[in-house]
């Protein structure tokens, strides 16, 4: 007989509850509710998550295989399959997304790296399509017989950690989703070539920031400064290589 406590229940214990009841109060999270509470929830679709569930009702037939379990497991009672639907469409989202970019920061902060010897994070700024059934999603509708929506994903590249997601229906571009960045002040960002808005690229100049854009070719623009220099040996042969070139055009020809 096992004693100890289950992977999961391991897992369960390294999240922050009081941060997450903060969040319920802050929303009325569980206001009247009695049984299925936001915390039970979220173990029960974490619990699919991680199990690799394709749907609901393949998540709850896990969760009956394991009734006896549920309460080690924290999930309280078992739930069904419409108490489970009906909560994942009436409660307040922003539970569960403020509680994820706050476990994202504490993350962030334990996986510190400085590889790039910059005094600001570096992130890449890039967008994923996950295609849906248009006849259950008819509002991520994109083509005639084609849905989705598009996840805008903020990456930090030196802890290798997503800290900002949005997300769009699939018709939306690229470019539009820039403006709900979390921007830093000192921080570099890159960019696809489908981010080429210049009213958006000067904004994060503005707050003193830094980005790096694939351009178009049809780009038009015009070098303001240059800093980068050549070393000595390199610079000693430009400036003899011109001096001779200098003299070449003003020798008169015999």
């Amino acid at each position: 007989m096992n004693k100890e406590k289950y992977v999961f229940s391991q897992l369960v214990s390294f999240l922050d509850r009081n941060h997450f009841n903060y969040l319920v109060r802050k929303y009325n999270g569980d206001k009247y509710v009695k049984h299925l509470t936001c915390w039970n929830q979220f173990l029960a679709m974490m619990f699919g998550q991680l199990s690799n569930r394709e749907s609901l009702r393949d998540l709850i037939v896990a969760l009956e295989a394991h009734h006896s379990k549920c309460y080690h497991l924290g999930m309280g009672r078992n739930v069904s399959k419409s108490s489970l639907a009906r909560t994942n469409q009436d409660r307040d989202y922003r539970i569960f997304e403020e509680y994820a970019f706050y476990l994202v920061s504490e993350v962030q902060k334990k996986s510190s790296v400085d590889i790039f010897k910059l005094d600001g994070n570096v992130y890449a700024f890039d967008s994923t399509t996950i295609d849906l059934c248009l006849e259950v999603f008819w509002w991520a509708k994109f083509r005639k017989k084609k849905g989705g929506i598009k996840v805008h994903t903020l990456y930090d590249v030196e802890t290798q950690i997503p800290t900002f997601f949005h997300i769009t229906t699939t018709s939306t571009h690229d470019s539009k989703a820039m403006s709900e960045i979390p921007y830093e002040t000192g921080s570099y960002y890159i960019f696809d070539r489908a981010y080429n808005k210049f009213s958006q690229l000067f904004s994060i100049h503005q707050i003193g920031a830094y980005f790096v854009v694939r351009a178009k070719k049809n780009v038009q623009y015009r070098i303001v400064k240059w800093k980068r220099r050549l070393p000595k040996e390199y610079s000693r042969t430009a400036l003899l290589s011109l001096q001779s070139t200098k003299q070449q055009r003003t020798t008169p020809n015999n």
